[in-house]
């Protein structure tokens, strides 16, 4: 999701934010050896392995991973909050026989700081929920961090993000930067980008991201991770504080196929405090994903390029109401163009000749989704209705003082940030037209402005898939490598990498990253698939093909010492 705010702005926000420390809490001592040797990458299926052997306890487990955070938070800025007491706790009470043995049973995760978590403050990144005395301390967990309870999983912390997620790269008021795994002066992309770095760095074996533009798939594609955008309403996004909900979606981050599987499998399933997840079609692939999982899955597929994504034509995050005149709409869609850059194509041209060589048919033409699908898919609005959706989640998960953005002005005397409630000047004047907020469910205005032409652009999807029989899509799942954010990129603080994906946001359709090689300077390229609806199994399928076929995925090499001085919010957190 861009983030269009004034230059001056950004700089502030770099100044204090965009550096990484070295001023960190002293590192505990080094991990025994054995265990880095048994526990570095380890998937599910591998350290349930090593419980069965009793060769480690969840402790020792989840204290090896807490030492990786004492070790190098300090530097990547990864996790806001880190649960050391929280999570030894939840380990001793699992090592005594005191909960279920779900599939996430004794393995330590990561949760971004948007999600809801018991009597822990829901930063979302934002200084303003850090407020003495206003805090956002949620009531209750949001739906999904109590499935991975549930679930057996340890939380040891909640991963930094930016502010309401509204950026494409991972600086915060509430904590500062977060660096690469992989090289820690460049992006890990937002605003998943603290999950995506506390995972490819061991701190935890896997986490929750949110993605309403980009925010899943393109940090897990800058840090050669798997992520994972659900079909919209497979997965409850309540309990989430929301940038768009409409827009809004939750799925898991994780270094593997199999285990973005089980996780998705615990995530998934009806909520009444979502609507969205009581509406599906019988045919609906539904848990358990792991028996899609195999090796040979992507033998005779047929995948389509999109060709607007190769043409970096833009698609205007919320989209363009409907009474925007074409020529300004057209103005703000080629202000949203995001040109592929030449590294980039030529990763994503060695990506399709390894599907090739692993049996798939991958097809290049200009008739699957040109241009004019951008066109299509920009007339999907959504920003008359952001307020609604922070109002939602407000009134079940804000703390006794406020339950509405109404109610937090008056509370605290200052507004909520402006893209959670619709005030962005960019955002609510798009081509000299006002958009005023709304009630989705009683907006007579909402079949024009969104139902209709997201209808519409869904028909267009799907129609090169039908035309051509193509089993799905795939793309960059980023136009660009991560930048270096010690340096201005293009005359002005980074404010990415930027991807052309936003347009999954806007029809719900299920996507995944997989890791797929690295660029010259040895950081990571990813690439994105996409598919039919509620085929979410088919998709895993691919990714695990993908993955059995290539194995490209490796570990980054981390540094204990930061380049860059320490951020004001974390040296106070003493991380």
């Amino acid at each position: 999701m861009f983030s269009r705010r004034a230059f001056a702005i950004v700089a502030a926000a770099a100044a204090l934010g965009a550096a990484i420390g070295c001023l960190a809490t002293p590192a505990s001592p080094p991990p025994r050896p054995s265990a880095d040797g048994d526990l570095l990458d380890i998937t599910v299926s591998q350290l349930h392995r090593l419980y069965d052997a009793r060769k480690y306890t969840v402790t020792e487990v989840v204290q090896w991973h807490l030492d990786r955070i004492d070790r190098y938070n300090g530097v990547y800025g990864a996790i806001e909050t880190v649960f050391h007491r929280e999570a030894l706790a939840d380990a001793a009470r699992e090592d005594a026989g005191g909960g279920t043995r779900g599939p996430l049973w004794g393995v330590p995760i990561v949760i971004k700081a948007n999600t809801s978590i018991k009597g822990q403050i829901t930063t979302a990144g934002w200084a303003g929920f850090r407020r003495a005395g206003h805090e956002l301390i949620a009531p209750k967990d949001a739906t999904v961090v109590a499935k991975f309870r549930a679930a057996g999983a340890i939380i040891v912390g909640l991963a930094n993000m930016p502010d309401l997620a509204a950026s494409d790269t991972n600086r915060s008021s509430s904590f500062g930067r977060t660096g690469n795994a992989y090289d820690v002066r460049f992006s890990p992309g937002g605003s998943s980008g603290g999950v995506v770095t506390a995972v490819a760095a061991n701190m935890a074996v896997l986490g929750n991201g949110t993605d309403t533009g980009n925010s899943i798939r393109m940090p897990a594609a800058t840090s050669a991770l798997f992520g994972v955008f659900p079909t919209r309403g497979l997965v409850s996004i309540a309990g989430i504080a929301p940038l768009d909900w409409l827009l809004d979606n939750t799925g898991p981050i994780a270094r593997t196929a199999s285990d973005a599987a089980i996780a998705l499998a615990v995530m998934a399933g009806e909520d009444p405090l979502d609507p969205r997840t009581a509406v599906s079609p019988a045919s609906a692939q539904r848990p358990p994903y792991e028996p899609y999982l195999k090796a040979d899955a992507l033998k005779g597929k047929r995948f389509g390029v999109p060709a607007f994504v190769l043409a970096g034509a833009g698609v205007p995050f919320h989209g363009v109401p409907s009474n925007v005149p074409e020529p300004a709409a057209a103005k703000l869609r080629h202000q949203s163009d995001v040109p592929l850059q030449p590294a980039t194509r030529a990763m994503f041209m060695k990506s399709v000749e390894a599907l090739r060589a692993a049996g798939a048919e991958v097809i290049l033409d200009d008739s699957i989704l040109p241009a004019r699908f951008a066109t299509i898919a920009s007339r999907v609005s959504t920003y008359a209705y952001v307020q609604d959706g922070t109002n939602r989640f407000l009134a079940v998960f804000g703390p006794p003082e406020y339950h509405s953005a109404a109610e937090y002005l008056k509370a605290v005397g200052s507004p909520l940030f402006p893209s959670s409630i619709g005030t962005e000047e960019y955002a609510r004047h798009p081509g000299g037209v006002s958009i005023e907020q709304h009630v989705l469910d009683r907006d007579p205005d909402a079949q024009r402005t969104y139902l209709g032409p997201r209808s519409v652009m869904l028909a267009a999807y799907l129609e090169p898939l039908e035309r051509l029989k193509l089993d799905g899509y795939v793309y960059p799942a980023i136009q660009m490598p991560p930048p270096d954010e010690t340096m201005a990129q293009d005359g002005r603080v980074s404010e990415g990498p930027h991807s052309a994906t936003s347009w999954v946001n806007m029809i719900g359709v299920p996507a995944v990253v997989v890791p797929a090689g690295f660029y010259a300077s040895g950081l990571p390229f990813g690439l994105e698939f996409s598919g039919r609806p509620w085929t979410d199994g088919h998709l895993l399928a691919t990714a695990y093909a993908w993955e059995q076929a290539t194995h490209l995925r490796k570990l980054p090499t981390l540094v204990d010492h930061g380049l860059l001085p320490v951020t004001p919010a974390r040296e106070a957190r003493g991380h």
